[in-house]
């Protein structure tokens, strides 16, 4: 029986290019992983804080109505609380607070219902970077 030489050139190239790609795709996997990881926290303390304001909004509007049928109509008693101020159009707002997010909840007085939500609004500050990067700004 005659035996034959196996060439091993061809093949190892082979097995190392494919071991090349498979180390790269698992390096790309556990980036993205890592960002997804990361965006998904990011998100989830975002509708926290959201669901928290949204519940202290609520409450709030609770207090108004226990305010409105106990004083008869009249919203008043709403300015003892904290963080509520009267604005010049009759409107009783109260500002919450937390981390970079403000929820502004405005209530009047309504014949119909005892109260009425004129305003209801989540904003979160930003501030955009000053530094951007070694872009040209436009002078000389």
């Amino acid at each position: 029986m005659k035996h034959i030489p196996v060439k091993l050139g061809p093949l190892a190239l082979v097995l190392t290019v494919i071991s090349i790609c498979m180390t790269v795709l698992g390096i790309l996997s556990f980036t993205t992983a890592r960002a997804d990881l990361s965006l998904a926290r990011r998100h989830g303390d975002t509708v926290r804080i959201r669901y928290e304001l949204e519940a202290e909004g609520q409450a709030f509007l609770g207090e108004a109505h226990r305010v409105m049928e106990s004083a008869g109509g009249d919203l008043a008693g709403l300015l003892e609380l904290a963080d509520t101020e009267a604005g010049e159009d009759g409107v009783i707002r109260r500002i919450i607070s937390r981390d970079s997010f403000t929820l502004t909840v405005g209530v009047a007085p309504d014949e119909a219902d005892g109260i009425r939500i004129v305003d209801w609004r989540i904003q979160k500050e930003w501030e955009p970077d000053e530094e951007m990067g070694n872009l040209w700004s436009g002078e000389e």
